[in-house]
């Protein structure tokens, strides 16, 4: 995957949509919200707090909003990316420059800002965190390396699992050993997996 350095590089790595993307980022600027890149991905922000992410797919581009279960929806314009799984997050799709209607787009944007100003938000439900199984092969590099060990419980709980799961999820081993090489020195400067795609 291209990583992703600016909201430029993403308008220029989806060219088929770009204009209609310039279109809605002005949308997103003149309400006064933070634009930064997290997900090799256009998120707009306030106070620190995610509100809006710009999106571009192969036969659609979108708005997602990160508490858009709150919004009135007064239009019938959001959907539930995957139903049963995304509790809060709602996305307005479009495939083409002249579905987007200037008018409505900012209604749902600023009552995105006002709810998020107002605190109003879902909490992630809290479940009981599953035991760290380490797979075989990492757990071999801590006993040959001490000091990566060490690192290693340093690191949160979340980044922790994360590499666990990088390694479990690769089917062969020589994949599985190619990505050990390749999160050794990461954990060894205390970085989560995916802490280069979070800019801001």
């Amino acid at each position: 995957m291209k990583k992703i350095l600016s909201v430029e590089d993403y308008l220029l790595d989806n060219p088929m949509f770009s204009a209609s993307l310039h279109t809605l980022r002005a949308l997103l600027l003149e309400a006064g919200l933070v634009e930064c890149i997290k997900w090799n991905a256009p998120v707009y922000t306030i106070n620190g707090k995610n509100v809006i992410g710009l999106g571009a797919f192969k036969n659609h581009f979108c708005l997602w909003f990160f508490n858009g279960v709150l919004l009135s929806d007064t239009h019938k314009l959001l959907h539930n990316a995957q139903e049963g799984k995304t509790k809060a997050l709602r996305q307005i799709r479009f495939t083409n420059k002249n579905e987007i209607n200037k008018a409505i787009i900012s209604e749902y944007i600023k009552e995105a800002i006002t709810n998020q100003e107002l605190g109003k938000e879902v909490k992630p439900t809290k479940t009981k965190p599953k035991d760290i199984i380490v797979p075989i092969e990492l757990q071999t590099a801590f006993n040959n390396n001490s000091a990566l060990h060490s690192a290693f419980k340093l690191l949160s709980l979340s980044k922790q699992r994360e590499y666990c799961n990088y390694i479990t999820e690769a089917k062969r081993e020589a994949t599985k050993l190619s990505r050990i090489e390749k999160i050794i020195p990461l954990i060894i400067q205390n970085k989560g997996l995916h802490d280069k795609y979070k800019n801001c």
